[in-house]
C-alpha cells in the first residue's frame, strides 16, 4: 500500500520519494501479443512542505482526449508542481484503449465499471484492482476528467451526487459553467472514491475523439483554482477569474429523435432554450422530408448528439427541467 512515512518520504509502487522531488514511474499493466509491456506513467511532483496529496486522472476511457489534453497541459505548464503537498497526475489511465481509440480495455469491458476490481479477474477487473490498491489510498482529493461518449459532445460540467454538500462547494470552487446532479454509477471510479472516503470531482467536457479548446481551458483553469483553494498553486500563477457563478441542474430530460435521417443541430451546447423553442431539423437524403425540432420544455441544452445521422430513439438533446420528468 502506498504511504508517506513520518519523515514525509513517499512510497508508492515500489519506489521511495523524497520531498521536493519529481518522478515518473511506469506502473505495468499488461503485455501486448507480442510480450511487449503495457505501462501507465505516473507523474509525481513533490513539495518541500508537507501538504494534500492530489490525484489528478484522465483517459479511463482512451478515446476521451480532452480529458487528456487538460492534464498534459496541466503538467506542461507546471501546474503540478505544488507549493505544498503532492501531486500524482495520470494522463492516460487506460493506455490500451487510448493506443486503440475506443473507450473499453482489449477485453471489451468498461473499466469505469470495473472498480475496485479483482486480483484474478478479467484485464480490466485486475487493472482495477492495482490502481485501487497500489494508487488510489494515497490520494486525499482526486480529479478525473472525461468526456461525452460517441457522438454526444457535453457542456463543460461537475458531476456531483445528491447532497453531497461537500461535493457541491467544491464545484462551486472549480466553477464549471455547470453543476449536474447525478447518480454515482455502480463500480465506477467516482463510486469507489466515495466508498474510500476521499473526495472526488468528476469534470465532463466536450465529446470522445475530439479535442476542444475551451473545454480544456475550463478543465485546467477549474484544476487550479481547486489548487489554490488547497494552498498547494504557487504564487507565479494568476488565478483565473470564472465569468459566473456554477449553474446547478437537479433534474434533465432527454428528447429523442422521433424520425431517422440526417440531423442538423441549429443551437449551441449550452444555451438555455424556451419551450417550442427550434433547435433542430431531421432531414431525408432526397430532399422530400424535412422535420422540425422543438424543445419540450424550458431550460439549459446540456448535451447535445453531432452524429451527422441518426435513428429514430436516438438520444440528440439532453434538457435540465424544472422538476423530475421521465424521457420519451
Amino acid at each position: 500500500m502506498p504511504q508517506i512515512t513520518k519523515d514525509n518520504v513517499l512510497e508508492i509502487l515500489g519506489k521511495k520519494i523524497l520531498p521536493g522531488k519529481s518522478a515518473t514511474i511506469n506502473l505495468n499493466m499488461a503485455k501486448l501479443y507480442t510480450t511487449t509491456s503495457v505501462e501507465v506513467p505516473v507523474i509525481i511532483e513533490r513539495s518541500k512542505n508537507p501538504g494534500p496529496v492530489v490525484l489528478i486522472t484522465a483517459g479511463i476511457h482512451g478515446d476521451e482526449l480532452n480529458g487528456v489534453e487538460i492534464v498534459r497541459q496541466i503538467i506542461s505548464k507546471e501546474i503540478n508542481k505544488p507549493k505544498c503537498g503532492t501531486t500524482i497526475c495520470i494522463p492516460v489511465v487506460n493506455v490500451f484503449g487510448f493506443l486503440n481509440m475506443a473507450r473499453e480495455f482489449p477485453d471489451g469491458r468498461d473499466l469505469n465499471r470495473m472498480f475496485p476490481g479483482t486480483k484474478n479477474g478479467s484485464l480490466a477487473g485486475r487493472f482495477a484492482f492495482q490502481f485501487v490498491q497500489e494508487i488510489l489510498p494515497i490520494a486525499d482529493f482526486c480529479l478525473d476528467f472525461h468526456t461525452g461518449g460517441a457522438s454526444r459532445f457535453n457542456v463543460a460540467q461537475i458531476r456531483v451526487k445528491k447532497g453531497d454538500k461537500h461535493s457541491i462547494e467544491l464545484a462551486n470552487i472549480f466553477k464549471a459553467p455547470f453543476t449536474i446532479v447525478s447518480t454515482t454509477i455502480t463500480k465506477s471510479y467516482r463510486e469507489t472514491c466515495s466508498k474510500m472516503g476521499i473526495p472526488i470531482l468528476l469534470f465532463e467536457g466536450g465529446k470522445s475523439q475530439d479535442s476542444n479548446k475551451e473545454i480544456a481551458k475550463q478543465g485546467v483553469e477549474g484544476t487550479m483554482r481547486i489548487l489554490d483553494h488547497l494552498d498547494m498553486l504557487k504564487s507565479r500563477f494568476e488565478l483565473p477569474d470564472a465569468h459566473a457563478e456554477p449553474i446547478l441542474i437537479e433534474n434533465t430530460t432527454w428528447m429523442r429523435a422521433k424520425y431517422s435521417g440526417l440531423l442538423h443541430l441549429k443551437v449551441p451546447c449550452g444555451k438555455f432554450v424556451e419551450k417550442g423553442e427550434y433547435i433542430g431539423t431531421i432531414t431525408d437524403p432526397y430532399g422530400k422530408f424535412r422535420h422540425k425540432i422543438k424543445s419540450r420544455n424550458q431550460g439549459y441544452i446540456i448535451n447535445v448528439n453531432e452524429a451527422p445521422i441518426v435513428y429514430q430513439g436516438d438520444a440528440i438533446f439532453h434538457i435540465s427541467t424544472a422538476s423530475k420528468v421521465t424521457d420519451e
